[in-house]
């Protein structure tokens, strides 16, 4: 079986080994391929191993050799996978393998609003407490986490991760799902997204991005959300409008947007959140511990071989 992995670089920059997969199979690597470059590169491969590469229904009409694709990630919206499955291949992705570090993510990116680690750090640097006449020092609000109400937008994995560390912090958690609420934990009130909205004072989006709630939060639900709310949005950023969320920003609607991914990555310089101050953006680096991505390695591998095996897994 021939492999090409054509984007490469994202999951592994060379910190990691791909002599598993060379093990099995005939390997070429490529750390990036435009989209131009797809048909060339992959037009004698049984089998390639994507991150963020487009796999559309006119590419693979060009790739008649093809038999498997493997997403190198959890989320597979580049991929037509319905013109895959006409086609008879295979579509593999890697659940579950970077629940904890987004998780721990979401608290990073939460705990710096509530505590404004960033900003003390940086003035305890600037001297702003050596000048000071008291033991402490400090010039912003801060709050506590516990009896705040948590609302959780998509409760999968990661959705569940979330859950459970707040509810060790003591937070009071709703979440919309299309779980039962028979199959929920006691700690897990379900409710309607307008319901979550209106009555969380934290709002943490955890749902696949899809065409029914792409720019689930818009304008017109921002007027839902409790005045000074918290948004955080660890999940794909197509499921904001960024304008009318730095509009909410500016108004005081929104008390803070936390973020590791945007509509566009890399993004242009003049995305109107850059110009909040209330806006945490981090450049999508929640899923990149080295731990999540051994596991997403391991797991792509295994993927391989249960395909080669004829039994394949984690088919989507």
């Amino acid at each position: 079986m021939k492999i090409v992995i054509l984007d490469c670089h994202a999951v592994n920059p060379g910190d990691l080994s791909w002599e598993p997969i060379k093990e099995i199979a005939e390997c070429v690597i490529y750390e990036r391929t435009s989209q131009e470059q797809v048909v060339e590169r992959a037009k004698d491969a049984d089998g390639i191993l994507i991150n963020k590469v487009n796999v559309t229904r006119q590419l693979l009409s060009q790739l008649p050799r093809l038999k498997y694709i493997g997403e190198l990630a959890t989320g597979y919206n580049n991929i037509d996978v319905e013109a895959a499955r006409e086609r008879g291949i295979v579509v593999c992705n890697i659940p579950a393998y970077s629940t904890d570090s987004v998780a721990q993510h979401v608290f990073a990116l939460l705990l710096n609003v509530t505590n404004r680690v960033d900003h003390y750090a940086d003035a305890v640097r600037r001297g702003e407490w050596s000048r000071q006449q008291d033991f402490c020092y400090w010039d912003t609000p801060l709050m506590e986490l516990a009896g705040k109400t948590l609302g959780i937008v998509g409760l999968g994995n990661i959705g569940q991760k979330v859950a459970q560390i707040a509810h060790t912090l003591g937070m009071d958690i709703s979440a919309c799902t299309s779980r039962n609420s028979s199959d929920l934990p006691e700690c897990i009130r379900k409710t309607t997204l307008e319901g979550l909205l209106n009555t969380s004072d934290i709002i943490t989006l955890h749902c696949p991005l899809t065409a029914d709630n792409a720019r689930m939060i818009n304008a017109e639900t921002l007027k839902l959300v409790r005045r000074g709310a918290i948004l955080i949005n660890t999940g794909r950023g197509g499921l904001i409008d960024e304008q009318a969320v730095a509009d909410a920003l500016e108004s005081g609607q929104l008390g803070a947007y936390c973020a590791d991914v945007l509509t566009e990555e890399p993004p242009h310089a003049d995305n109107p959140l850059f110009r909040q101050p209330n806006a945490y953006i981090t450049p999508h680096t929640a899923w990149a511990t080295r731990e999540a991505r051994e596991r997403l390695m391991a797991i792509c591998v295994e993927n391989i071989k249960q395909f080669m095996a004829g039994e394949p897994q984690n088919v989507v």
